[in-house]
């Protein structure tokens, strides 16, 4: 399998790329945020995972969207 082209996707407040990668250690779906210079890959479970979650949780996430580093908190 070779690494797929991006798929955009984009409303008002963001916009992301997303593909499969081929990895050593099999399929991820990467995603990018051009706008912030930020990527991570995610394998199936951790994506699955994302099923599991209730609509709060992202809520939750979104309070401080960029971690507590970009509040001057400590991790």
């Amino acid at each position: 399998m070779e690494d797929a082209e991006y798929i955009e996707l984009a409303n008002e407040f963001a916009v992301v790329h997303v593909r499969p990668i081929k990895t050593r250690n099999g399929v991820r779906l990467e995603i990018s945020s051009p706008k912030l210079s930020r990527r991570i890959a995610l394998c199936p479970l951790e994506l699955e995972s994302l099923t599991w979650q209730p609509t709060k949780t992202f809520s939750r996430l979104l309070a401080t969207p960029f971690g507590p580093e970009a509040e001057g908190t400590p991790e």
